[in-house]
């Protein structure tokens, strides 16, 4: 017999789907809304409520959005014409968060991996081949930037695209390329992974 109310069981079972949340974790945020006002979990419900009725995936980049068309793909200071693939929406964050690029994104949806069963066919390639032409439609020539982890699902489905574009027969109309990866500042060579210390050794600078 559990010394809990059902409420609150059902309220530390929810918490703790999300992710990085254990057992504890869920517990302890279950019981800061007990202990809060009342408003606090109904300001929280209706939030969520709210963004599950108001939140869509944009029709060009499938970020998130709250419209059909999102802030970033129909702001004409953005360069249509270089297009960043990122895994997810929270890679877009980080990318407008450094201010870095001015051009516009498409979101994958996940990467390959075999081993949690996830092929080419349950992310969005056919889309992404789709946005591609439509691009060309109105630029001359455009660069695919692939910003994958640094890991064996990103250089997969890395891999896979810089394929697929090449049978697409555009010639040099889509330049591809993929953000330089290699040892981070203050790192020891001997803790190294085998991908980095190949990466970092193919992007050496000459000085």
């Amino acid at each position: 017999m559990s010394v809990l109310p059902l409420s609150v069981e059902k309220v530390i079972e929810e918490f703790g789907r999300l992710p990085g949340v254990g057992p504890k974790s869920a517990a302890r945020m279950a019981y800061h809304f007990l202990r809060s006002s009342r408003k606090d979990a109904s300001r929280l419900a209706k939030v969520l409520l709210e963004m599950e009725e108001k939140v869509v995936d944009c029709t060009m980049c499938f970020n998130v959005s709250d419209s059909e068309v999102c802030a970033i793909c129909s702001s004409p200071l953005r360069d249509s014409s270089k297009i960043c693939i990122v895994e997810d929406p929270l890679d877009v964050v980080a990318f407008e968060n450094a201010g870095v690029f001015k051009g516009v994104y498409f979101v994958l949806g996940g990467l390959i991996s075999p081993a949690d069963g996830i092929g080419a066919d349950e992310l969005r390639f056919k889309e992404l081949k789709a946005r591609i032409n439509a691009v060309l439609k109105d630029h001359e020539a455009i660069e695919i930037i692939i910003a994958t982890n640094p890991n064996l699902e990103g250089e997969a489905t890395s891999n896979y695209i810089t394929d697929m574009i090449s049978s697409m027969e555009v010639g040099e109309k889509v330049k591809v390329s993929r953000l330089a990866m290699g040892l981070p500042t203050g790192a020891d060579l001997e803790y190294a992974d085998q991908l980095t210390l190949k990466r970092s050794f193919e992007g050496r600078n000459i000085l």
